[in-house]
């Protein structure tokens, strides 16, 4: 009888130790699928990003923190308006973002702190900046090429975007002369890296309806 309960207990034992082995297994298991799951989300859907200045302020401020969908332009391409974040062309180690102002074929006429595209007499209603804009604001022509994006950011007074990357690119030693920096100016479709969706630090708010206008 004695022999009997011991193997009795035995058993139950080996059979409670099996079963905390299968949970133990099952908690690893689902704890990889998580983040294999997450990784793959943050290396092909989701860019979740740091904003460092204020470039694009007061729309995005420093160290607001935010999701980008990394898919918006594998079948789309940006609209006039878009927050977009691509690598900068003159170093593509760095991430920039900036607002899309000029589309490819897009003439872009800079004057007395008003953008006119394609020959308008209508100014942009750029009803997100927070301030007169007074630096680089006047005098200025681009010719967007094929393929390619003329962006902005808000903070049109503090911001190094499409109007200065050329000369940057001339200082840096990537061009000779203004006409070869000239294509340090636009963003390239491969330079894309996806699209601002919304913010979530310090507040949340979408930044896909920041921008309505018609340009027609």
């Amino acid at each position: 009888m004695e022999q009997d309960l011991n193997k009795t207990s035995q058993s139950i034992e080996k059979n409670l130790r099996r079963e905390r082995r299968r949970e133990v297994f099952s908690w690893i298991r689902m704890l990889v699928i998580v983040v294999v799951v997450v990784f793959l989300l943050m290396r092909f859907v989701i860019i979740n990003a740091r904003v460092p200045s204020g470039s694009m302020e007061p729309t995005i401020m420093t160290n607001d923190r935010l999701i980008g969908f990394r898919f918006s332009y594998w079948f789309n391409e940006p609209d006039r308006g878009d927050i977009v974040l691509f690598k900068y062309p003159v170093d593509e180690s760095i991430i920039y973002i900036k607002r899309v102002i000029g589309l490819p074929g897009d003439s872009v006429d800079i004057r007395d702190g008003k953008i006119y595209i394609n020959g308008s007499d209508t100014p942009l209603d750029e009803n997100y900046l927070d301030e007169e804009w007074y630096w680089d604001n006047d005098g200025l022509h681009y010719d967007v090429p094929e393929g390619c994006y003329f962006v902005l950011g808000d903070n049109r007074n503090n911001s190094a975007d499409s109007r200065v990357w050329a000369s940057e690119a001339m200082y840096a030693g990537l061009a000779d002369t203004p006409e070869e920096a000239l294509k340090y100016t636009y963003v390239t479709q491969r330079e894309l890296r996806g699209k601002a969706i919304f913010k979530y630090y310090r507040n949340f708010e979408l930044l896909t309806n920041t921008a309505v206008y018609d340009t027609k």
